[in-house]
């Protein structure tokens, strides 16, 4: 999940922006691995953020920007569940389960896993995008931000890795596209949620304001599993309140 060159022209001026921009499109990344993986109840995977120093970036580096299509200011390694894409799910499919029905649910297992991959790639850009909405004081809905537009937030290089996938999914187009769509729909409405938010702002945050170049899986897990017990403690509470 390396992430891409989303702005054209870049100054010193504008690299504070940037790099929340990034922090929040990280955040996103990990915020589902860890929390949309846990929902699906699929088994954890290590992944870490690597952050480059934006301290030390020099002219060189800004020109860099803008001539390049590719940064690496920040990325997320590891997180995939699955690591090496079959040629077509049809034919695995079909190889697991032409002697042993029970196969079955090892096959449904790694469609999940497979899909969950796609969604994660893609709350990235989209977690990026609502940031820029609530920054900018914009509406963020499926209209506004669809497929097309997410690489206007870092995403191409996620579109691209999630169509790797979808390769081996299907060979006609239009079964490609379904797919994609739905898992895209999955994955605005997992930003979108109150709770998944609240932990993909408190991860950027502290992406933001840390000086570390490497946050390990560990203290992301920990600090996401932290916010989202904060906010549910919170919600019912309130809901207490509000009953009594």
């Amino acid at each position: 999940m390396k992430r891409n060159k989303i702005i054209e022209v870049l100054d010193l001026d504008k690299l504070a922006e940037h790099k929340q921009r990034v922090a929040f499109h990280e955040a996103g990344h990990a915020a589902g691995i860890h929390l949309n993986n846990k929902a699906r109840k699929l088994p954890p995977v290590f992944f870490k953020i690597i952050f480059k120093d934006m301290g030390g970036v020099t002219d060189a580096d800004v020109m860099a920007y803008q001539t390049t299509h590719d940064d690496c200011i920040a990325r997320v390694e590891g997180g995939r569940l699955i690591e090496s894409l079959p040629p077509s799910i049809d034919s695995l499919v079909r190889e697991l389960t032409k002697h042993n029905d029970a196969m079955m649910q090892l096959v449904k297992d790694y469609t999940t896993a497979f899909e969950a991959d796609i969604i994660n790639l893609l709350i990235g850009p989209l977690a990026e995008a609502k940031h820029v909405a609530e920054t900018d004081d914009e509406l963020f809905n499926h209209q506004l931000v669809n497929l097309k537009a997410l690489k206007n937030y870092g995403g191409s290089s996620d579109l691209a890795l999630a169509n790797e996938y979808l390769q081996s999914f299907s060979t006609d187009k239009q079964q490609r596209d379904e797919k994609l769509d739905e898992l895209f729909t999955i994955a605005f409405d997992f930003v979108n949620n109150d709770a998944n938010w609240a932990a993909i702002t408190q991860l950027a945050e502290h992406i933001r304001g840390g000086s570390k170049n490497i946050i390990d899986c560990e203290e992301i897990v920990s600090m996401l599993d932290q916010s989202v017990d904060h906010f549910q403690n919170r919600r019912s509470v309130a809901r207490h309140h509000h009953n009594g």
